[in-house]
């Protein structure tokens, strides 16, 4: 009799289950051209010109220190600092999309992780055998193969060219630190095209011929699509997301996860006293620049578009107005205040991470991430 009940109950949940999925099969198939639209103008006008643009930034900050290397002036190392913030500032607004190619291929660890290892640092100035091998180092492989992630990166950049939020001066500057971050540079922009192409299929051929010839992933799960191009095939054969409204919650999966962790870590441990070292930016100060970049990236996948190709029609902000206006209307005033809190903290961060603005700006954003888990929830209704 037992087993007679379990067998029931076994077949009573397959049931449930195939008939669950086939509602939302019906709910996705109602509002597909809805979706499909969001979706496209998600990819079209806020990853791929998110990731176009750290490319193209990454790869000139190459330029910048390769000329540094070949002429030592305050001049250039000024320019290098002006584009390495140009280039910081696109990765950090890429972050409410860190899932993907970024977590998959471990290139959010890889390229900003701090603090930087100073005793490491110390020890590779210290080995001629290393500087040799990273002067020869013209495609970055060795550094990105060799270095640990605490000293790659923005990081390890960061920390050459910037002391107490100031171009650093140029005398401070050796042969051999210049060697460092020229190498960390390179591999520094080959993971950042490596995101470019991963996601869009019609990224530069140069590019992707420089993933092929590294041997980088570039594809869902080794396959045929690109990370675009998987989202885009969402609830049809082919794609992970069985769903529409399975991609439009990743969407708001990443916000989430963005909000949670500048509130719980890149403000939190440091504010709470869990890890007073967990400052990010600390050399150039921007902490609070960062921050920003990273709510308004939530900002951006939410409402439609980075600024200038931001269509509010086609964004999950217009969709969930239309489900529950009152929940829109609550997410959009939590990013805002978020970005506001976030802009109103004592600065610089490195200095000021114990006063009172950043507990408020960590309340902003844990309320932040409470309503997203809201606005994803009612998503599934639909």
């Amino acid at each position: 009799m037992r087993n007679a009940a379990l067998a029931a109950a076994t077949v009573l949940l397959a049931v449930s289950f195939s008939s669950c999925n086939k509602e939302n099969e019906v709910k996705d198939e109602a509002n597909k051209e809805t979706k499909d639209a969001i979706i496209k103008q998600y990819l079209n006008h806020t990853v791929y010109p998110t990731y176009q643009n750290l490319a193209a930034e990454t790869d000139k900050l190459v330029e910048c220190l390769e000329t540094l290397q070949g002429s030592m002036t305050q001049a250039n190392v000024n320019a290098a600092t002006e584009t390495f913030l140009e280039a910081r500032h696109w990765w950090e607004m890429s972050e409410a999309f860190l899932f993907g190619a970024a977590s998959d291929f471990g290139i959010d660890p890889h390229i900003d992780s701090w603090p930087l290892d100073e005793d490491a640092f110390n020890n590779l100035m210290a080995s001629p055998n290393m500087i040799a091998m990273l002067a020869d180092d013209e495609d970055g492989s060795v550094a990105g193969e060799q270095l640990g992630n605490a000293l790659l990166g923005f990081h390890g950049i960061e920390f050459i060219l910037f002391r107490e939020g100031q171009p650093r001066n140029v005398d401070e500057i050796d042969d051999d630190m210049v060697t460092y971050i020229v190498a960390v540079s390179r591999d520094l922009r080959n993971r950042c095209f490596q995101l470019e192409v991963s996601w869009n299929a019609d990224a530069p051929a140069a590019h992707a011929e420089l993933m092929e010839e590294l041997e980088f992933n570039t594809t869902v799960n080794g396959g045929d699509n690109s990370y675009g191009e998987n989202m885009t095939l969402a609830g049809q054969a082919g794609s992970t997301y069985a769903t529409r409204t399975q991609a439009l919650q990743a969407i708001l999966d990443g916000c989430i996860d963005i909000s949670d962790e500048v509130g719980t870590s890149k403000i939190g441990k440091c504010f709470n006293g869990e890890d007073v070292t967990y400052v990010e930016s600390p050399y150039s100060q921007k902490s609070i620049k960062d921050f920003t970049d990273n709510i308004t990236s939530v900002q951006n996948a939410y409402m439609g578009g980075i600024e200038g190709q931001r269509d509010e029609a086609l964004s999950v902000h217009n969709y969930l107005k239309d489900i529950d206006a009152a929940l829109d209307t609550k997410v959009v005033n939590a990013i805002n205040n978020a970005i506001e809190k976030i802009k109103n903290m004592k600065a610089p961060f490195v200095l000021n991470y114990t006063d009172a603005s950043a507990g408020e700006a960590i309340e902003a954003c844990q309320e932040l991430s409470d309503i997203l888990d809201e606005a994803k929830d009612a998503l599934n209704e639909q």
